[in-house]
């Protein structure tokens, strides 16, 4: 089962700084990284998906496209993560195939992932588990999901929202495999240590 870091990309316009952010952060080793874009249109939107999908894939890091499974089988991305209003999983599973990665968002939503899970996703998100300032408005889950997916769940939880790295342990603890991570990353002072650091907290 994938565990670590999953690194989230920020909302860039400048491709190039980007790439430069994410590149810095490829060393640590993160479990995944997932190209999420909501400033982008989607000319803007291919463009850095294309270029991030080379430079995860010359280091042998699998990167997911954010709310356009469509965008994800264009590129032959290594696969998509579907939210609320982003189509069917089962649909998405059957299209993708059986050897490309499916998450998706389950907010606090026990049912969702359940779903999720039959329809063949290979990973379920929690989550904000803390007040998170890319989605203020998103409703808070809580320690308790992450726990109940571990137990009853046969794939991978990922917690996402507001994590950093003082408040990350209690979400590992509780059963969290992956940990969705922007700001506290990209936002440090060094951000490969900082994504470094994460992987300290699954060992």
């Amino acid at each position: 089962m994938r565990r670590g870091l999953y690194l989230v990309t920020p909302d860039l316009l400048d491709t190039d700084a980007l790439l430069a952010a994410v590149a810095a952060v490829l060393p640590a080793r993160p479990a995944l990284v997932q190209y999420r874009n909501k400033l982008a249109d989607a000319a803007l939107k291919h463009e850095q998906a294309s270029r991030l999908l080379a430079l995860c894939r010359s280091v042998g890091v699998p990167l997911v496209i954010n709310d356009s499974l469509a965008l994800a089988l264009e590129l032959g991305a290594d696969g998509a993560h579907l939210g609320r209003d982003d189509g069917d999983p089962a649909a998405a599973r059957a299209a993708l195939g059986p050897g490309r990665i499916l998450g998706v968002s389950c907010y606090n939503e026990w049912p969702r992932a359940v779903a999720g899970v039959a329809a063949g996703v290979d990973y379920v998100a929690f989550g904000a588990m803390y007040p998170s300032s890319t989605k203020p408005d998103a409703p808070r889950a809580g320690l308790d999901l992450l726990a109940r997916a571990r137990r009853e769940l046969r794939v991978p939880v990922a917690a996402i929202g507001g994590i950093t790295l003082d408040n990350a342990l209690p979400l590992v603890d509780a059963g969290a495999g992956l940990l969705a991570v922007i700001g506290d990353i990209f936002s440090a002072p060094d951000p490969a240590a900082r994504a470094a650091a994460y992987a300290g907290l699954f060992d």
